[in-house]
C-alpha cells in the first residue's frame, strides 16, 4: 500500500496547480479527477475481487493526507468517494455487481441524511426528494441517498445510478468550495430492493461502519495542516516582523513559541487520527466487534484531532500576517477549508467529545445511533 500513497505524493503538484480552477468552477477539475483516476486513486475502497485495492482505513487516511496537502477540496472529494465505495462493498452482492461488475472504476458519491421521501412498491421502493450536500457529485456516475424506510422512518441508503437523478448547482459557500458538494433530486424513482439497506442493519452487522466514516474526515485536515506548516516554514526565512528590528520571522522567540506549538497541534492530530484508523483497521482484521467504548474513542480521537488542526492552523495564518489572507495567497484557502470542514455533522468536536464522555461514563443512552 506504500505504492498508492507514493502515487498520490507524486500529483501534488498537479493538484495543487489546479486547486484555485476548482475553487472557482465550484467542483474539482477534470484533469485532477482524470489524473487520480488514473492513479487507481478512486479505488481505494473498492472490493478486490473487482479489480480495487480493497485498502486499509490507514492507507486512505495516509492518501486522504497527502492530497490535502495538495488541495483540501480535492483531499475531501477523493476520501470521501472512497469511503463510499466501501460502504457499497456492504450492500448486498447483486448490488455490488451493478455497479463495479459493470464499472470497475466507478465512482459512488453520498448524501446519506434521510431527508427524502419513500414509499414501498413491489420489488423496492419509489423514492424523491433532494439531497444535498453530495460531494464530488458531478463526476460520481453512482449516489449513496439517505432514505425513510418503514412506518417510522428508520434510515436507509439507497443506491442510484446517475442516469436516474439530476443535480441542481446549489454549493455556493465560503470553504471547501471545490468539493462541488451539490443538490441531488430525483422525482418518483423506483429503487429495487437489493440496492436498498437499512442502515441500523449495517450498524449492527459492521460495528466499524460508524468509526470508519468518522475517520476518513480527518484525512483532508491533516493535509491541510502540513501544508500550511510548510507555507509558513517557508516564508519565516525571508519575512520580516513588522515593527520591530527582526528582518526574519524565524529569529523572533515570539515566532519561534508559536511555530513551535502550531506543529505539535499538527503532530498531536496525526497521533489520534493514526491511532482511529488502526483501531479500526484491526477489528476489521480480526472479525471481532469493537465495543461501544472502543467505537467512541474513535469519534473522541477525530473530535480532538480536526480541532487541533483548526487551532494550529489559526495560530500560524496570525504569526504569518497578514498577507496570508491576500486574495490567492493559499494560506487563506486552507484556512477557509479547514474551517468550513469543521462543520461536518460527523467531526464536530464537541459533539463527538460528548459521545466519548458518555461512553467512559458508562451514561445510557448515547447521543447517536452512529456509533
Amino acid at each position: 500500500m506504500n505504492d498508492l500513497v507514493a502515487r498520490a505524493r507524486e500529483l501534488r503538484p498537479l493538484l495543487t496547480a489546479e486547486a484555485a480552477q476548482g475553487e472557482t468552477d465550484r467542483r474539482l477539475t477534470d484533469k485532477s479527477v482524470r489524473a487520480l483516476d488514473d492513479a487507481g486513486l478512486f479505488r481505494l475502497g473498492t472490493p478486490a475481487r473487482f479489480g480495487g485495492h480493497e485498502a486499509s482505513l490507514r492507507t486512505l487516511l495516509d492518501i486522504g493526507a497527502e492530497a490535502g496537502e495538495a488541495d483540501g477540496a480535492t483531499s475531501w472529494v477523493l476520501t470521501l468517494v472512497n469511503a463510499c465505495g466501501w460502504v457499497v462493498s456492504l450492500f448486498p452482492e447483486r448490488a455490488q455487481e451493478d455497479v463495479f461488475g459493470a464499472d470497475a472504476r466507478a465512482k459512488i458519491a453520498g448524501a446519506l441524511a434521510p431527508t427524502a421521501r419513500a414509499e414501498r412498491v413491489p420489488g423496492g421502493y419509489r423514492v424523491g426528494g433532494r439531497w444535498p450536500y453530495a460531494s464530488g457529485i458531478a463526476h460520481a456516475g453512482w449516489a449513496l441517498l439517505g432514505i425513510p424506510v418503514g412506518e417510522s422512518g428508520e434510515p436507509a441508503m439507497a443506491l442510484v445510478p446517475a442516469r436516474d437523478y439530476g443535480i441542481e448547482h446549489t454549493w455556493a459557500v465560503a470553504g471547501m468550495r471545490g468539493t462541488g458538494s451539490d443538490t441531488v433530486v430525483a422525482d418518483e424513482l423506483f429503487v429495487p430492493e437489493h440496492r436498498v439497506v437499512r442502515t441500523a442493519a449495517l450498524l449492527e452487522r459492521v460495528s466499524v461502519f460508524a468509526p470508519y466514516l468518522t475517520v476518513v474526515l480527518a484525512a483532508p485536515q491533516l493535509g491541510l495542516g502540513r501544508a500550511a506548516l510548510r507555507l509558513v516554514r517557508e516564508a519565516a526565512s525571508a519575512k520580516g516582523v513588522t515593527g520591530t528590528a527582526y528582518a526574519r520571522q524565524a529569529d523572533s522567540a515570539v515566532f519561534q513559541v508559536r511555530f513551535a506549538e502550531a506543529a505539535l497541534k499538527i503532530d498531536t492530530a496525526h497521533l489520534h487520527s493514526a491511532r482511529a484508523a488502526d483501531d479500526v483497521d484491526a477489528a476489521l482484521s480480526s472479525g471481532e466487534p469493537m465495543t461501544e467504548l472502543a467505537r467512541a474513542r474513535v469519534h473522541g480521537d477525530i473530535g480532538l484531532a480536526v480541532q487541533s488542526v483548526v487551532d494550529a492552523i489559526g495560530i500560524l495564518v496570525a504569526a504569518h500576517g497578514t498577507g496570508g489572507f491576500a486574495d490567492g495567497h493559499p494560506l487563506q484557502r486552507i484556512w477557509r477549508d479547514a474551517n468550513f470542514a469543521l462543520t461536518h455533522a460527523m467531526a464536530q468536536p464537541a459533539v463527538n467529545h460528548e459521545i466519548y464522555g458518555k461512553a467512559l461514563l458508562g451514561v445510557r443512552p448515547n447521543i447517536t445511533a452512529m456509533l
